[in-house]
């Protein structure tokens, strides 16, 4: 091998004349008569070769046979290329390299499918093979990016006094939530430690010890349900400070944020970012991690529709929808596609109006008589092609349903800029959420999430519309990051245990080092934990965080490549004291 003196993406016009040695991958190879032009190929770019048969005689034929993915060894000379086939795509189009020595490092067997064409395999197939599609041009962007995000994200925390703190991976199983991912003990038979969903309880601690401002890019494990933008084990910017508000929380975040865009996108994002309350966003986006790229405000029309001679919404909690510019277009067909959208979100079904040629047409449009739709079309400033969508039901319901009709129809027109980033803060989220099937509340965010302040007492008389201290920060429809003030108070988190169902002996069984610590001196806190993946899948441009791992799972948490989870010997089972039991089938 000979020794690398450039790589494949830096050699220009300045190296011409030069002896050169590079090492990498073949892209492709050119046969023209009694020359090969190979270009070889790195992380840092692509290089043209020129091999002459009369530079190699007898190895000629050897160099023709030369395969995509074999790995090569070259020395060569720096030339220019000739005016007509300089190729300004690429970084090193200018010259190319007449090659005066070769060495075959490995001969590449043939590819189980075509890495120039990435969907010429279907992802599961692509994932067994991994270490092939890592070599992809796209990804490989996608693991520079995450790389500098690192980088960016520990540059802005390390200047603003921020310590870098590890907390332990094998810890107490706590499960509120999602499962826990449990590992068995050798030493301590029957006993098991969890892998952390979250450091939340270790860097509240941390607060408590003094630690004012706290941070780690810190891997988390969830036993979940999975989704394109999930996966059970994720990373998490986990951040914490001590004597801070919610100002002093969204100030330094908003810069973080605004930093890491600046440095690896070369993005400016506003100042300050826009704020909106919880019940704000349900009731003008049907989100709590709106998108607002785009217009299709929700609308009550409750008032309208009690006017009407439709008498399915006469007696519902709540009527709303919003208004598809040129949306008239739209076929029967396309609409009873958006009807059957809407049924998948527990709606009855979906109401609508079109706006053509000045007049309501379709749907319940003769419900409406001439004086209401004057009101309506007024009141909504339609314009000829438009169309209403509305559902009427309770109010969970219809705002979901219309918060999920609204993506599904900006994703149909073409509404969602890519290069586009819209931040916005989500605050007062609720501090309970109802579980049905338990009959009990469940934490909106978490059980350490402080209430506000003036709805401390409601703990006691209303809990269920106590507002918390909570907020999210949302991008282009997804959160990127969520935190809340925490409570300090030993008192008022005994109190939040007792609401959420655990006994006092419950709380401290599972929570004991953090109930006992609120005991010595806590001191305000809070912070926030960004999901580093679904960040970096929004800067790559992606909508598959599988795309930005380097070696991601599958929707059944399971790895194609070195297949697992996997089954292990009895042995091992033995020292551990576990049996299988077998599931029945």
């Amino acid at each position: 091998m000979f020794k690398r003196t450039h790589t494949c993406g830096e050699l220009n016009k300045s190296n011409v004349g030069s002896k050169v040695q590079l090492n990498g991958w073949v892209n492709t190879v050119r046969l023209h008569g009694k020359i090969v032009f190979v270009d070889l190929r790195d992380r840092y770019g692509k290089t043209q070769l020129v091999f002459d048969e009369n530079s190699f005689n007898d190895e000629f034929e050897k160099i023709k046979k030369f395969s995509v993915e074999d790995v090569i060894s070259i020395k060569g000379v720096v030339e220019n290329r000739s005016d007509s086939s300089i190729n300004p795509a690429m970084d090193t189009g200018e010259i190319e390299i007449a090659i005066t020595g070769y060495t075959m490092l490995n001969e590449a067997a043939p590819l189980p499918f075509v890495l120039s064409d990435r969907n010429s395999a279907e992802e599961h197939f692509r994932l067994k093979y991994r270490y092939l599609e890592l070599r992809i041009e796209e990804l490989q962007k996608n693991i520079i990016l995450r790389h500098n995000t690192y980088q960016a994200t520990r540059d802005y925390l390390s200047k603003n006094n921020f310590l870098e703190i590890e907390t332990p991976v094998l810890m107490k199983s706590t499960p509120e939530g999602a499962r826990d991912y449990l590992v068995p003990s050798r030493l301590h038979h029957g006993k098991f430690y969890a892998l952390p969903q979250s450091p939340q309880i270790y860097k509240q601690i941390l607060m408590i010890s003094g630690y004012d401002r706290y941070f780690q890019i810190v891997k988390c494990f969830r036993d979940e349900d999975l989704r394109a933008d999930r996966q059970p084990e994720f990373t998490q910017i986990d951040i914490e400070m001590s004597f801070v508000d919610e100002e002093d929380i969204f100030a330094n975040m908003e810069d973080l944020t605004r930093s890491i865009f600046l440095s690896v996108k070369g993005i400016e994002l506003p100042k300050p970012f826009p704020r909106i309350t919880y019940q704000q966003a349900m009731k003008t986006y049907g989100s709590d991690k709106p998108d607002t790229r785009y217009d299709m405000k929700l609308h009550n029309l409750k008032l309208f529709t009690d006017k009407s001679d439709f008498n399915a919404f006469s007696s519902v909690e709540c009527v709303s929808g919003f208004i598809v510019k040129t949306g008239a277009k739209y076929s029967r067909k396309i609409i009873d596609e958006l009807t059957d959208e809407a049924k998948k979100h527990k709606a009855k079904g979906l109401a609508w109006i079109k706006y053509e040629n000045g007049q309501f047409n379709g749907g319940i449009s003769k419900f409406f008589p001439e004086p209401l739709q004057v009101e309506i079309i007024k009141y909504f400033k339609m314009t000829d092609g438009d169309i209403l969508l509305m559902i009427g039901d309770k109010k969970d319901i219809v705002y979901k349903t219309l918060g999920k009709l609204r993506v599904v129809i900006a994703e149909k027109e073409g509404l969602t800029d890519k290069n586009d980033y819209k931040p916005i803060w989500v605050t007062e989220f609720p501090m309970f959420d109802h579980d049905k099937d338990q009959d009990r509340y469940i934490a909106m965010h978490h059980p350490f999430t402080a209430p506000r302040e003036e709805d401390v007492v409601m703990l006691e008389t209303d809990p269920s519309n106590a507002l918390s201290r909570g907020y999210d920060l949302t991008m282009n429809g997804y959160e990127i990051a969520g935190g809340s003030i925490r409570i300090h108070s030993p008192k008022v988190q005994e109190k939040v245990f007792s609401l959420l169902g655990l006994s006092r002996e419950e709380a401290i069984e599972k929570f004991g080092f953090l109930v006992e610590s609120l005991n010595y001196g806590a001191p305000p806190h809070g912070g926030i934990a960004f999901g580093f993946d679904r960040l970096v899948m929004l800067l790559a441009g992606t909508e598959n965080i599988r795309d930005v791992i380097a070696f991601p799972k599958t929707t059944s948490a399971t790895s194609l490549m070195d297949e697992s989870p996997s089954n292990v010997s009895n042995e091992q089972l033995d020292e551990l004291g576990i049996q299988i039991k077998k599931s029945k089938e």
